[in-house]
């Protein structure tokens, strides 16, 4: 059957459908082969679309790498927000937001592949736009970490460079992760935010 923009293109619904679907293919063939090493015929195949519908939907193969890597810089923020509780004590705040940070890699660590290592494939004002939301993450879990110094819970030679490694770990796990493991996303989360806390001299 054909899922080309000639089909219903009254429906508003169609066109939405098919962007999610090339979406998920690119997501699937990104994290597989590489951007580099993945076509447009690669994407179109995945969500069972001809070629040409792909520059339906999208200017370029780098446009969906950027909306890919927009939505899934923004979940982790989200995230992030979600877990955090600006009124609690460092340590708590810094295990929450670990162990969301985490979990959410381990959960989605196909698209985490994407979003965090094919950056360098982004246009120049793409990649400013993603490595703004990179460096406010980093920002975000900088200010717990220098506000767990600050009241004396934690014991940090240089903040900065504690947020990077706690950081890199949880993006890392994107990179090996998966479903068959011994561990869930939860349980990963659980374990990071112990290593993280360790890290700063807490418990």
């Amino acid at each position: 059957m054909t899922m080309g923009p000639s089909a219903d293109p009254a429906s508003p619904a169609r066109p939405m459908a098919a962007r999610a679907r090339l979406l998920r293919a690119a997501v699937e063939a990104f994290a597989a082969k590489g951007f580099n090493g993945t076509t447009t015929r690669d994407i179109a195949n995945g969500a069972q679309m001809s070629s040409a519908a792909v520059y339906v939907h999208f200017r370029s193969k780098e446009e969906l790498l950027f909306e890919i890597s927009d939505a899934g810089h923004r979940a982790i923020l989200a995230a992030i927000d979600d877990a955090d509780d600006p009124s609690a004590a460092p340590g708590d705040r810094l295990r929450a937001i670990v162990h969301a940070f985490t979990e959410h890699h381990a959960r989605e660590h196909v698209g985490g592949r994407v979003v965090n290592y094919e950056l360098n494939a982004l246009a120049p004002d793409h990649l400013d736009t993603v490595m703004a939301m990179r460096r406010e993450i980093t920002r975000r879990v900088r200010a717990i970490v220098d506000a767990g110094i600050g009241n004396g819970d934690f014991a940090v030679a240089d903040s900065l460079a504690t947020t990077n490694a706690m950081l890199s770990m949880g993006i890392d796990v994107a990179r090996w992760y998966r479903e068959d493991g011994a561990l869930s996303p939860a349980q990963m989360g659980d374990f990071y935010a112990e290593l993280a806390m360790r890290m700063v001299g807490s418990s």
